[in-house]
């Protein structure tokens, strides 16, 4: 079902800057309640809420913070399920009434907006085609870029919105200028900036994360004191779209069979496979080699080749990286003039590793050039290298490198190519 939110009577002016201020919160009352201070210039805030604890507080504070709330949940699958599987899946049935009996208990409208066919094409199709180019695609990475913070926020502002609130733990930060910077969540668990670092500019300045200053455990009992049913719900893991966990059988059922070799560094066929594009660099498990490796280690996934339909197996320290390459760069706010020292995280829940970034292609000034129109820090084309000053392992082509410079975010770019250690 996709209900239609009543378009606002008059134009619902922007802070300056256009910047949407996140709700600040002070020390938990005795009640357990975070309790928000007042915002000084009340938005029209649509709050993304999926059915669960993060976005239920989220949408909450930003209610008592003075905003004019409206929730709104996004089906995202065209045939959900019923009920999600303990913490598998999202989307179903269950989560959108969930999230509806939230909205109640806060008091604010609710409405459930049909992006499913968006969803398809931007996220579960990119997924397919990057597995069948022998990449490892980030789907979360992908929603937050095209559908939360594209689809979603553009639906938002053509009603009226000033701002879309999410659960995400991150924190935005306004600096004097008016200019908004993404910084990681206070609490490092659950600090999920890496997947909002696709974000630009214009993005950021319409973005609300009310939960950036709270750790998961304070965001549930605040749940709990609100009376939110869904304080003890199980945090959704895995692929939203693959419910079952099983990536492997997922990708086939699209892609099909096709058997082939998987050989060791000396070319030697250690085993075989049903179709390379289910292997990603850095996997242990599910190899099903024939015979073990002679000095009995275990071995990993190192290459995935689609052109000759063959997977190369190795000992882990073969999966040393010292250097990658970086394409599509988005900044979050100005591009840097030039290469410098960042912090590079390579996963959702990696440890950050001191690098050295070196601007290539389109300079980045050149880039912000380019964006002056479209919102600085859009995709500035060109590439990056950066250079790990310690070896990270199991970094493979299509995942995000996203660049801190402390807890700020400076950027992220697609990974695609990589250069192992010597």
């Amino acid at each position: 079902m996709d209900a239609t939110i009543p378009a606002p009577q008059g134009p619902s002016a922007l802070p300056a800057g256009g910047a949407a201020p996140a709700a600040a919160s002070a020390a938990p009352a005795a009640s357990g309640v975070t309790r928000v201070a007042r915002a000084e210039r009340p938005l029209r805030v649509l709050a993304a809420m999926s059915g669960g604890v993060d976005s239920a507080v989220a949408a909450a504070r930003a209610a008592e913070a003075g905003h004019d709330v409206t929730g709104v949940h996004l089906a995202l699958s065209a045939n959900p399920q019923s009920f999600r599987t303990g913490a598998r899946g999202c989307c179903t049935l269950e989560d959108s009434r969930d999230a509806r009996r939230a909205a109640d208990v806060i008091g604010i409208p609710f409405y459930v907006w049909d992006l499913a066919e968006r969803f398809r094409e931007d996220v579960v199709e990119d997924f397919y085609a990057e597995y069948a180019a022998g990449r490892t695609p980030n789907p979360c990475l992908r929603c937050n870029e095209k559908i939360k913070f594209a689809a979603l926020l553009d639906r938002a502002v053509a009603l009226g919105f000033d701002a879309v609130c999410t659960g995400h733990y991150a924190r935005v930060v306004e600096r004097e200028d008016g200019t908004r910077e993404l910084h990681r969540a206070v609490d490092a668990g659950k600090d999920q900036s890496y997947v909002l670092g696709v974000l630009d500019a214009e993005q950021l300045a319409r973005a609300m994360f009310p939960l950036g200053d709270t750790t998961k455990e304070d965001v549930r009992a605040e749940a709990e004191a609100r009376g939110l049913a869904v304080a003890r719900k199980p945090d959704s893991h895995d692929i939203c779209f693959i419910a079952d966990g099983d990536t492997r059988a997922f990708l086939e059922r699209r892609l099909g069979s096709r058997p082939g070799e998987i050989v060791d560094l000396d070319g030697e066929v250690v085993g075989e496979h049903s179709g390379a594009y289910a292997f990603t660099v850095g996997q242990r498990k599910g190899l099903r080699l024939g015979r073990p490796a002679a000095d009995g280690k275990p071995r990993f996934v190192l290459d995935v080749s689609v052109v000759d339909n063959k997977v190369t197996v190795g000992p882990a320290e073969a999966l040393d990286v010292t250097a990658l390459t970086g394409i599509r760069p988005r900044w979050c706010g100005e591009p840097p003039a030039a290469g410098g020292r960042f912090g590079a995280q390579l996963r959702a829940h990696g440890e950050e590793v001191p690098a050295v970034v070196e601007l290539g292609g389109a300079s980045a000034s050149d880039g912000a050039a380019g964006a002056a129109g479209s919102g600085a820090g859009a995709d500035a084309g060109g590439e990056l290298t950066v250079r790990l000053e310690r070896a990270a392992r199991g970094i493979a082509p299509g995942q995000a490198v996203v660049l801190y410079d402390g807890t700020r975010v400076v950027g992220s770019a697609t990974i695609s190519a990589t250069e192992r250690a010597r």
